[in-house]
């Protein structure tokens, strides 16, 4: 069973973006795992492959190719997979309308559903010069 996702354009941009910089080639797609946990519900972990594993099914939307294990494919179903760059972060995030907020102390307010994926990790194609303290 594919998952009934909607991936927004900036999700799909970026996503494309990080599979065509891996230098993989045609047919290569993301490779996108799912879990319960974290504060929103889910806890992610994705890198850019060639081609799905054994236990994964292709799931092609939103213009994007994604290698998603059975229990991903559940866990996504009527979900929203958007991108999102602020100041402080950028990431993937995934929305579920049906969740609600989390209730912990931690700073910030939460948003309903949403889990942030750090994408910090790589590069946009230039070299990033160190920051030197005043």
């Amino acid at each position: 069973m594919l998952p009934n996702l909607t991936v927004t354009p900036a999700a799909a941009k970026f996503i494309n973006r990080v599979v065509r910089f891996s230098g993989l080639g045609a047919g290569a797609g993301l490779r996108l795992a799912v879990k319960p946990g974290g504060c929103s519900g889910y806890s992610s972990d994705f890198s850019a492959q060639l081609a799905p594993a054994a236990d994964e099914q292709l799931c092609e939307v939103g213009g994007v190719r994604l290698f998603l294990a059975a229990e991903s494919r559940l866990l996504l179903n009527g979900l929203t997979m958007d991108f999102v760059e602020t100041a402080t972060e950028s990431g993937l995030s995934f929305t579920d309308p049906n969740k609600e907020a989390c209730a912990c102390s931690s700073a910030g307010a939460p948003q309903a559903g949403v889990t942030h994926i750090n994408i910090s990790a790589i590069g946009r194609g230039r070299p990033v010069a160190p920051v030197q303290p005043s």
